[in-house]
């Protein structure tokens, strides 16, 4: 009986807490739409948003309390999972591709991310969000510097305060597309890397990702574009982020600064 008693009471408290979190969402959502892929189709992706934001949301809330109630094992640490295979290539600032290798350390990454905000709301630590980057990238042929610099702009250095909640491990909006919609939830770090990853490659490419897809908007994406791809930053303005004019060039000053952190060894 008691049992059923304290898991009823954190229960009521986790519904309490989410409807503070939603409350505070809506209030500092930002304008921005995601994934406005066509302007033609803004207000049926819209729509389509509206209608599954409740049945989300509930979704949402029912994930937070099984995990209170079974908590699950901790994410496998940078160590136990073994070195990334990479080579870093020559720094090109005048290179926007959104495929390619990185210019960047990973080491140089976790420095400025820490230098701009020393406590990110992140449920892994700062080393293995950034190696989640370079692993998830890498398999797929994507920039997991720029992809990571995007995050960056996206979460303000993970500080969020918009509609996305850290606890979404969405790193990117995705599936943002309304100042009441909050996007996708995804299990772990890794696998909200895996989807943004995913997702970027649905704009830059045709070829399948080499893992399960996870990013949920994927073909929404390669479907509307068919044999057309989108290969620079740059042209994701006003498609990845609406209005967005200006997107893909405060990305790659993200990159560049990152680029400007020492660089050890």
């Amino acid at each position: 009986m008691e049992r059923h008693t304290g898991a009823r009471f954190l229960c009521a408290l986790v519904l309490a807490g989410a409807c503070l979190i939603s409350d505070s969402g809506v209030a500092d959502a930002g304008k921005r739409l995601h994934d406005q892929v066509l302007n033609g189709g803004a207000a049926q992706i819209r729509q389509e948003h509206s209608v599954t934001a409740a049945g989300e949301g509930r979704s949402g809330i029912r994930d937070r309390i099984d995990a209170l109630l079974h908590p699950k094992a901790k994410e496998s640490t940078v160590k136990e999972r073994g070195p990334i295979d990479y080579t870093l290539q020559p720094v090109d600032l005048d290179n926007e591709d959104i495929l390619g290798g990185p210019m960047a350390t990973e080491a140089q990454c976790v420095n400025y991310l820490l230098k701009n905000n020393p406590s990110p709301s992140i449920s892994v630590t700062p080393e293995e969000l950034v190696s989640y980057y370079y692993e998830e990238a890498t398999k797929e042929g994507v920039r997991p510097d720029v992809a990571f610099a995007q995050a960056l702009h996206e979460t303000g250095n993970f500080s969020y305060g918009g509609t996305v909640t850290p606890d979404q491990n969405n790193y990117c909006g995705l599936g943002t597309t309304s100042e009441y919609v909050q996007g996708g939830y995804f299990p772990s770090a890794q696998i909200g890397v895996r989807a943004h990853i995913q997702h970027l490659m649905a704009y830059a490419t045709t070829r399948l990702p080499s893992s399960e897809i996870v990013d949920p908007r994927y073909s929404l994406v390669r479907d509307t574009y068919g044999g057309m791809t989108l290969p620079h930053w740059v042209d994701l303005n006003g498609r990845w982020a609406v209005p967005g004019y200006t997107y893909g060039q405060r990305i790659m000053n993200i990159f560049q600064e990152i680029l400007q952190e020492p660089v050890k060894g």
